[in-house]
């Protein structure tokens, strides 16, 4: 871990309960209230699995602030304010702090992609804006573009850039990446399916989709991979296998906002171009939450 590190362990990256309304804040506040006393390490407001790209502007600043306000500090609130526009980037960071998140996390651009001088400058002119520690987000799967080891190393630098949420799924670029970075950058894993991988790397934990559903269990990959346990943490991450398939088995978040219905926490409501899940799909996931012991 570096000095300013954000958490250490698993930060879910929190559903966004939807309606045809708008945000359903009273299923948001009974969310945040049981992933806080399921042992949750920290959360992760509107990123991906909150469906940021489909929220407003208001409801995107909104619910980063709600939730910050109802976690009352009980667990660090990271908040996604990335964005392919640097300056929308700029101002949702601005906003975020002073609605007083703990930390941002900032997507690489999407569409218009960059070059790796275009990234260095890109993030570095976010984190100079920030008032709080930034964790940069890599899932080229989703924006077409990689941060490289080399432009990490330099980003490594900026005393507000103290983490990576790392999701290219390469084990070959991610073991460059801590050769340059470690003792300077905190590496998550950014897929469900690396978490123990990434810390047997020097990671110290990951941003979860399955922790949405299982939050508990998820923090065990770590806790026991903490204690030494290696061999109990490996069969804990072995454990989701199968469950992990199914929640990943149509685009994130149409899975776990199935599953998350399925558990009573919201309604199965997403906003286009998202659709809901496949009934076989559904069928199965359900199928194998109820063999993890889940009430579904």
């Amino acid at each position: 871990m570096n000095k300013n590190t954000v958490f250490k362990g698993i930060a879910t990256a929190l559903i966004t309960p939807l309606d045809e309304t708008g945000i359903n804040y009273e299923q948001f506040g009974k969310l945040i209230d049981w992933q806080i006393a399921e042992g949750i390490d920290a959360l992760v407001i509107c990123g991906t699995t909150g469906e940021a790209s489909t929220l407003t502007d208001e409801e995107h600043r909104t619910a980063i602030t709600f939730a910050v306000q109802h976690a009352g500090g009980r667990v660090p609130i990271i908040a996604g304010t990335g964005s392919n526009d640097t300056e929308y980037a700029h101002d949702l960071t601005r906003c975020a702090c002073e609605a007083g998140a703990d930390a941002m996390l900032v997507v690489t651009p999407y569409y218009n992609k960059a070059t790796q001088k275009g990234l260095i400058k890109m993030f570095a002119q976010i984190a100079d804006k920030s008032t709080k520690p930034i964790i940069l987000y890599n899932v080229p799967s989703r924006t077409g573009i990689n941060i490289e080891p080399a432009t990490y190393e330099v980003l490594a630098e900026h005393e507000n850039i103290v983490g990576i949420k790392e999701a290219n799924g390469n084990i070959s670029k991610i073991v460059e990446t801590m050769a340059r970075v470690r003792g300077k950058l905190d590496l998550y894993s950014g897929n469900d399916d690396q978490i123990l991988p990434l810390m047997a790397l020097g990671g110290i934990g990951g941003i979860s989709v399955l922790s949405n559903i299982m939050p508990a269990q998820t923090r065990e990959i770590c806790t026991r991979f903490f204690n030494g346990d290696i061999a109990g943490s490996a069969e804990q991450q072995f454990k989701f296998s199968t469950l992990l398939d199914a929640l990943f088995c149509e685009v994130n978040p149409i899975p776990v906002k199935a599953a998350m219905a399925a558990m009573g926490f919201c309604k199965d409501y997403l906003r286009l171009p998202l659709t809901t899940m496949e009934d076989t799909n559904r069928e199965k996931l359900v199928c194998l939450m109820r063999a993890q012991g889940l009430n579904v």
